[in-house]
């Protein structure tokens, strides 16, 4: 799908961020990972891939495997970060992800990622991006998006109402999730596109971020 969208300015107090898809590219590693899994367990590749970006783990597996019990889905997760961890080839930062975070110095921002703080730690030191001062990982949640917990949390950490804060994320979970808070999202990569967010941008190189007066400035042509 070709991504488009029209010059949008949105004004915010807080923005959110996703890392992979949003911020990281990883699709090739979270490929490999999956795809072996869905081979251990007999299941098509090509449908576990709809199934797993931007969500935890074992949430994937809840629903790939919904008769299994959920202690194995925890345990089998966390075999799957650890794996995850391990493999960085191919994990570079999604173009414009280095400028846009420096834009975002002195910007009130938080990642809110499905991943752990170990795996979003490797990737984004793999990718050569700072990691944000506050962050809310797979530990600081009960539930994974498209639950709103997470995002609301960030909301909460950087202490802003959740109306008063953009997304950026790419997958259909993460765009639910960023609605269910009731905050708007902005769409990053064709992936984004088929989840109907606010606006959709091809990558982070289309976004500009400025302060003005007490809030935030996005643009995204």
């Amino acid at each position: 799908m070709t991504v488009t969208t029209v010059p949008t300015v949105l004004t915010a107090r807080a923005l959110l961020l996703d890392m992979d898809g949003t911020l990281v590219d990883s699709e090739a590693v979270v490929e490999r990972c999956w795809r072996r899994w869905a081979e251990r367990h007999g299941l098509d590749g090509d449908e576990v891939m709809q199934v797993v970006h931007g969500r935890q783990g074992y949430a994937s597996m809840a629903l790939l495997l919904p008769d299994r019990p959920m202690e194995r889905n925890l345990a089998d997760n966390a075999r799957m970060l650890a794996e995850e961890t391990a493999d960085l080839e191919g994990v570079v930062a999604v173009p414009g992800a280095a400028e846009f975070l420096a834009s975002l110095r002195g910007v009130p921002h938080a990642l809110v990622t499905s991943a752990d703080v170990a795996l979003s730690t490797a990737r984004m030191a793999a990718a050569g991006l700072p990691m944000p001062d506050v962050r809310v990982t797979a530990e600081s949640v009960g539930a994974s998006k498209p639950d709103p917990e997470g995002f609301l949390k960030g909301a909460a950490a950087l202490g802003v109402r959740p109306e008063e804060c953009v997304v950026f994320e790419d997958s259909a979970a993460g765009i639910q999730a960023g609605r269910a808070a009731g905050m708007r999202v902005v769409g990053v990569g064709a992936r984004a596109g088929l989840h109907r967010p606010d606006v959709v941008v091809r990558d982070l190189t289309r976004v500009r971020v400025e302060r003005v007066g007490g809030g935030i400035r996005v643009a995204v042509r």
